[in-house]
């Protein structure tokens, strides 16, 4: 079966890997999302757990099998951790990432196996929510989280791999500042376009004047900012929120990116289909209008 993207290089378009989230499940669940995939004609995916008890060397055999069976290439892993999570501005602050003291060591833990689990699926890419990093270098929590993405970090590195932040719950600086902290060669973003604007923090555009050099992944995600202080913005789909997507892959070819494009739409059902191949449209029109003009 020729994808849609071979298609389009066959007439002579430069397309970067466009590809979409791919939640682990059961065996069965796992090979009828690769198949699906391979029906809709993308070749590369995300693959995405938050349940540490499926990253076994068992798992990891299949998801090898199925990527080569289905020709759809693993971008990275995203990695979930334990304990409670709340997606907004007042719980999450408590709840998400390594910023909670009270979860930190377990969630190391969990990344560090989340990272051993994407190297025996040959994943370089470790991708995963830091929380709430705080925004003042001298809040006493800074430096003690900083201590613990090193340590993760470290791990990474023996295994050759790449650890990732994906975007939304700082700002551009923040993240800067503590990578420039951290100090390990192996830190990376996630650059999720939706989340900055969700989570108020930046507008993705301007954000890569701060952030671009770092970033190695990409999720093409949209959105508008908060309407009040405690949630966040309402996701949409693509190309109905406030991300400039043309403009974004314009100053992304500047910084030289031409890597993974991973979709995501943050709703279920028929729904989720339809704009998951919207949005994969869209983009493979915007990135053969800018890289290949």
């Amino acid at each position: 079966m020729v994808s849609w993207r071979q298609q389009n290089q066959l007439q002579g378009a430069l397309l970067m890997r466009i590809g979409t989230l791919v939640n682990l499940g059961s065996p069965d669940e796992t090979r009828r999302r690769f198949a699906r995939l391979h029906a809709l004609g993308f070749d590369s995916c995300q693959l995405c757990s938050w349940e540490p008890e499926r990253w076994t060397q068992e798992n990891a055999q299949g998801i090898r099998a199925l990527s080569q069976e289905y020709g759809v290439e693993l971008s990275s892993f995203w990695c979930g951790w334990e304990g409670p999570r709340v997606w907004n501005f007042y719980e999450g602050q408590r709840t998400l990432g390594l910023v909670p003291p009270e979860y930190r060591a377990m969630r190391m833990k969990n990344l560090c196996d989340g990272a051993d689990f994407a190297r025996s699926l040959g994943v370089t890419d470790v991708a995963s929510h830091m929380g709430f990093i705080p925004e003042n270098p001298d809040d006493p929590n800074f430096l003690p989280l900083c201590d613990a993405v090193r340590t993760v970090a470290r791990h990474l590195q023996e295994n050759g791999q790449w650890l990732l932040f994906e975007t939304g719950q700082e700002t551009p600086v923040t993240l800067l500042r503590c990578f420039e902290t951290v100090g390990e060669p192996n830190l990376g973003v996630n650059l999720d376009t939706g989340n900055l604007i969700l989570y108020g923090k930046a507008n993705p555009v301007d954000a890569l004047d701060v952030i671009g050099r770092y970033v190695r992944n990409i999720h093409a995600k949209d959105g508008r900012y908060p309407t009040n202080g405690h949630e966040l913005g309402e996701e949409t789909r693509l190309g109905e929120g406030r991300v400039d997507f043309r403009a974004l892959f314009a100053r992304l070819r500047a910084l030289g990116y031409d890597s993974y494009v991973t979709i995501e739409r943050e709703i279920d059902g028929e729904q989720q289909e339809k704009d998951v191949c919207h949005a994969r449209d869209v983009l493979a029109a915007i990135i053969d209008e800018v890289y290949g003009g």
